[in-house]
């Protein structure tokens, strides 16, 4: 049975409409108009036990309210959503045990008081015992590296070390079902390594299910094979990150250094010659002209060294917003 299941879902939230001036602001105070603005539309997907999922889309696009939805914080104006089985909204107990929501740019840690005491109040909230309580924080804090820190004041913590707190507390009931919103949200490249070799190592000791959002793409390539795509509500790619650089950048780049010099009009007859100097040259060759333009290459060049590239994944996906979908 599918772990997560999303039918048809849509949120539409009623937003006043007011003219300027003095007559709109004493009409808007007596009567008020309201537009509908449809946040979510319409979206439907699986996810399975396991699985770890990406979930893309630009700002305002909708990620936040699906999640949001998903965790039962808000209740959705159509469609059907069940989580482990159980409707969110609902917020039972066993439906909450289930399940986690961590936001890089919310926390839930006390400012003023060591970690180890915000991991107390949340162990007692979910009924944890002293004994669990202890055996947990000691097993997440090795595998954040957090040994030492928990007894500091949260407000003493870098950001790092502080995120990574927040994902202690937000893991110590063990949930089954992870929803990330931009976990690594301001860290430094050292941090936001260690918080995805976290994630990776958590997901396949528990095999727990994944759902995350990130803005940054070495997240999502690094830990989801999945991803699923949210243009202005609407879920418009839900398929491999490979079949979506495939899909949407036909051509691959075809770096090579020379033995000996070429004048570029003998390269121009490779492919579309970008750059070249004396000893090297830069192509952009279709996808489906790839192997035979390499072997052709290969076999009529002096070639030291030659390197396939695929495009930044943050263009390709940048390509995907602007156009607003996938065909």
């Amino acid at each position: 049975m599918s772990t997560i299941v999303v039918e048809h879902l849509s949120k539409m939230y009623p937003v006043a409409v007011k003219e300027s001036g003095l007559k709109g602001t004493l009409t808007h105070f007596f009567k008020r108009n309201y537009r509908q603005v449809k946040a979510v539309q319409d979206v439907s997907f699986k996810i399975e036990p396991g699985e770890v999922v990406g979930f893309l889309g630009a700002n305002g696009a909708g990620k936040t309210t699906t999640l949001k939805m998903l965790t039962g914080l808000i209740h959705p104006s159509e469609g059907r959503v069940t989580v482990a089985g159980h409707l969110p909204f609902d917020r039972r107990a066993a439906f909450l045990r289930q399940v986690t929501l961590v936001m890089g740019q919310k926390q839930q840690l006390i400012w003023d008081l060591p970690a180890v005491d915000s991991f107390r109040i949340n162990a007692a909230v979910y009924g944890i015992s002293d004994n669990a309580l202890d055996r947990r924080v000691g097993e997440l804090s090795e595998m954040l590296s957090l040994e030492g820190k928990l007894t500091q004041p949260v407000r003493k913590l870098s950001l790092g070390e502080r995120m990574k707190a927040e994902l202690l507390a937000a893991l110590l009931h063990q949930p089954q079902v992870l929803f990330l919103d931009e976990p690594t949200l301001g860290l430094d490249v050292n941090a936001q390594v260690a918080v995805r070799e976290f994630l990776r190592e958590y997901n396949q000791r528990y095999q727990a299910t994944v759902l995350l959002t990130s803005h940054y793409m070495a997240d999502i390539t690094a830990l989801c094979k999945r991803v699923l795509m949210i243009h202005l509500g609407q879920l418009i790619y839900d398929g491999s990150l490979e079949g979506l650089v495939d899909r949407f950048s036909p051509c691959r780049e075809i770096s090579i250094e020379f033995t000996q010099t070429y004048s570029k009009d003998q390269l121009r007859l490779y492919g579309d010659l970008q750059e070249s100097d004396k000893h090297s040259a830069r192509f952009l060759v279709p996808q489906e002209a790839l192997t035979r333009t390499v072997a052709k290459l290969l076999g009529d060049l002096e070639i030291l060294d030659l390197t396939v590239i695929d495009p930044p994944i943050e263009e390709v996906i940048g390509r995907v917003f602007q156009a607003g979908t996938v065909s």
